[in-house]
């Protein structure tokens, strides 16, 4: 079995940046993915710091730009809806809250799933159930497909990770819960946003959230809130969205109306959020990319480019190493190692900060925001942001020819 056949679990931003480079390099990719299509909508993500030169570097940034959203910013709003700080999108050099260039997730995965065809395998609407790995290859087993054998299997199926769960071993030993569940939604309540992105705080380390989004009038929502941990099954969306009712019954702004549109949401998606950390993203002939090896959490908002970096750097390594896969992952780990530790430093006061449970941490979180725009400290933490959202991208020779 040559190295150069390669099984990617999950087809969301991290796999399908990973098969558009190991194509480039002559190998043969083949990625299985639980939905049955690219999943479309889903909530906006950033293109910052280096996760911009890798899309940039696959000639995508022209449409990448076209599809991305006009926002304005970010700004805190009250009970009753007045504007307590904003950060406009150019601030800190368009690196800021809201970064410079915000897509939507599914069009940017429609972006990258597009770009790898017709020279990637899909195998859609199924998944991973068992992986053996022998001296020359890992035969894997599917749920639907039949078994095949491959030279290497990556893992970019998120938090979550199927492949992890069966390489390396079960979620608890990996995943750090911060203590904070997500849910997020699309909505078309009449808010007048106005091009920005707004938060309201509530005592209780409560967060709701509303978002411009793609169509006129559609609205990216998101109901966030602190918690000891919470028993609940992730099948039953029902179930879900009555937990979340129930913590926002009583917030003002426009929380009931957001909770209405909630509840008839086709896109509704509710987690706990945590960061995933191992001291190693490969064992044997199995590595583990984005997500599923080293999510940050949204709050640091480099998701996106942790998950493009890793892709570039896996399949740069590989191709340098002649698939050589110990060679490789060893590398892999070194140069995107001191990145993803950057990365996953959660912003100043961490979940306080972005839930504060009492009205004092609100005000004081108010505070914060609105010394964040003035000088220096808008030049100081311009200069942090810039700092901790890039890195030295080695160049494979795998870039499009004409692009950076």
């Amino acid at each position: 079995m040559q190295n150069t056949e390669v099984l990617v679990s999950g087809a969301g931003i991290a796999g399908p940046a990973l098969a558009y480079w190991l194509r480039r390099a002559g190998f043969a990719v083949t990625i299985v993915e639980r939905a049955p299509a690219p999943r479309p909508g889903g909530q906006t993500v950033d293109l910052r710091g280096a996760g911009r030169t890798v899309i940039e570097r696959m000639d995508l940034m022209g449409r990448a730009r076209a599809e991305s959203l006009d926002q304005r910013g970010f700004a805190l709003v009250d009970a009753s809806g007045r504007t307590t700080s904003r950060i406009p999108a150019d601030s800190f050099g368009g690196e800021g809250i809201v970064s410079e260039i915000e897509i939507l997730r599914g069009d940017l995965a429609r972006l990258l799933h597009e770009a790898t065809l017709p020279d990637t395998e899909y195998l859609f609407d199924d998944t991973v159930t068992g992986l053996t790995q022998h001296a020359d290859g890992v035969t894997a087993t599917f749920e639907k497909a039949p078994r095949r054998r491959f030279g290497l299997v990556i893992g970019a199926d998120g938090p979550h990770s199927v492949v992890r769960a069966l390489a390396f071993g079960p979620e608890r030993e990996f995943v750090r819960p911060l203590g904070l569940y997500t849910a997020w939604f699309t909505a078309t309540e009449a808010l007048d946003l106005d091009g920005w992105y707004l938060m309201h705080n509530a005592p209780g380390g409560l967060v709701a959230s509303a978002r411009p989004g793609r169509l006129p009038g559609e609205i990216k929502a998101g109901f966030s809130f602190r918690s000891a941990p919470i028993a609940y099954d992730r099948r039953d969306i029902a179930a879900q969205r009555e937990l979340v009712a129930r913590r926002f019954a009583h917030v003002g702004w426009e929380t009931p109306r957001l909770l209405r549109a909630m509840h008839t949401a086709s896109d509704f998606f509710f987690d706990t959020m945590g960061q995933v950390r191992l001291d190693h993203w490969s064992r044997g002939r199995v590595a583990l990319l984005g997500d599923a090896g080293y999510c940050a959490t949204p709050l640091t908002g480099l998701g996106t480019s942790l998950a493009l970096v890793g892709a570039y750097v896996l399949a740069g390594e590989l191709t340098l190493a002649g698939g050589d896969h110990h060679i490789a992952f060893r590398r892999y780990d070194e140069v995107m190692r001191p990145y993803v530790s950057q990365a996953q430093q959660l912003p100043p006061g961490g979940v306080s900060g972005y839930a504060p449970s009492g009205s004092l941490g609100i005000r004081l979180r108010d505070l914060s925001m609105r010394s964040m725009t003035r000088w220096p400290m808008r030049n100081l933490l311009a200069a942090q942001f810039a700092k901790a959202r890039d890195i030295a991208l080695p160049d494979y020779g795998l870039a499009t020819p004409g692009a950076r």
